[in-house]
């Protein structure tokens, strides 16, 4: 399970600025980075279904739990804490990225992420761990991933299988595989894991969707990036070189009444004068130019957001209807099976 990724944000919205970071275009990212994370884990064929969840509550038997950390077009932190349903953390680690200076200027990196080695290497990390397992330890998982979940519905008929240590979870004893309340769980699950599996689809929607504006973005932050660091240098040995020129022009004007020639003197204070004037108005000029540049660019996530639309579904002849996004719509399904559950564990009684 891929619960949506954490953005980063601060609490303090005065600190976003600050902390060079765009709300609305990060929030974004927090939907897409964990879709890279699925894309990235499918494609290594050594997991079953990758899904992205709303949260950690969604029932599985291991959780990728990612924070963006850092995203700006040319660096990329992201920490990830991988742990499984018995609580057992796998890897909490922070990968960075650097994008080369050279992949825009080849032509074999055209409509590629230039974030997509940072993913990469995380699932290798997680293989990694995942190869140290034994096949005991995985099918005690997916135990406890049913228990867990059959808990969350009757905790007083399954709680008892499970030993619970702080976070931690173990097997007790297991129920027998034709139990009732075990098969009404196993029916409900399915639902839950069909119901997660539609939702993918709305993922995978979201991303193609920013798809060719996000490589845009990312494309433009790079080159911004580096022509504003290039401009704070320049900016900053334009001001120096300015503040330098007026302060000879001023010397040179003092020392002009000792002067033997003062025409000539005040003449080089002049030049001075105005070379430094034009030196420190195009420092300033670099700065209002990059900032604007900035806020250009910031225009391109406007629109990033993933919306969902209203949708009614039927389960053991009831109807429901969710609405809102995909975490209010997760949070009403779940509702609505724990109330399909109550119904079906009450006797019909016929006086």
């Amino acid at each position: 399970m891929i619960p949506v990724f954490d953005p980063g944000l601060s609490e303090d919205s005065a600190n976003y600025e600050e902390d060079g970071v765009w709300p609305e275009l990060r929030r974004a990212e927090a939907n897409r980075f964990s879709y890279k994370m699925k894309q990235a884990l499918d494609s290594s064929r050594a997991f079953g279904a990758v899904r992205i969840v709303p949260d950690s509550t969604a029932s599985g038997d291991l959780y990728v739990l990612g924070k963006i950390e850092k995203s700006n077009g040319v660096k990329l932190a992201l920490k990830l804490r991988v742990v499984d349903i018995s609580g057992k953390k796998w890897l909490e680690k922070t990968f960075r990225y650097t994008v080369p200076d050279g992949f825009y200027k080849n032509r074999r990196n055209a409509g590629k992420d230039p974030y997509d080695p940072l993913f990469q290497e995380a699932v290798a990390a997680i293989i990694a761990k995942l190869q140290t397992r034994s096949h005991a330890d995985l099918r005690d998982l997916q135990d406890i991933t049913r228990l867990r979940f059959a808990a969350s519905f009757n905790q007083s008929e399954f709680l008892e299988y499970l030993k619970i240590n702080g976070d931690r979870f173990s097997i007790v004893s297991k129920p027998a595989d034709d139990d009732p309340a075990l098969q009404r769980i196993a029916a409900i699950r399915v639902r839950e894991q069909l119901f997660m599996d539609n939702f993918q689809q709305n993922y995978m929607s979201f991303a193609e969707q920013m798809d060719e504006s996000y490589l845009k973005w990312q494309e433009a932050s790079f080159t911004e990036q580096k022509l504003s660091a290039k401009a704070r240098k320049k900016s900053f040995m334009q001001a120096v070189g300015g503040a330098l020129l007026l302060g000879l022009s001023v010397a040179a004007a003092v020392q002009s009444e000792d002067s033997s020639n003062p025409n000539v003197v005040l003449a080089t204070a002049a030049i001075g004068g105005v070379a430094g004037a034009w030196m420190l108005s195009n420092s300033f000029k670099s700065r209002e130019e990059a900032k604007l540049h900035k806020e250009a660019i910031d225009e391109l996530g406007e629109s990033l957001d993933l919306e969902l639309g209203p949708q009614v579904i039927s389960f053991a002849e009831e109807t429901v209807e969710l609405t809102g996004n995909v975490q209010q719509q997760f949070m009403q399904w779940r509702e609505f099976l724990q109330r399909i559950y109550a119904q079906e564990a009450v006797p019909n009684t016929q006086l």
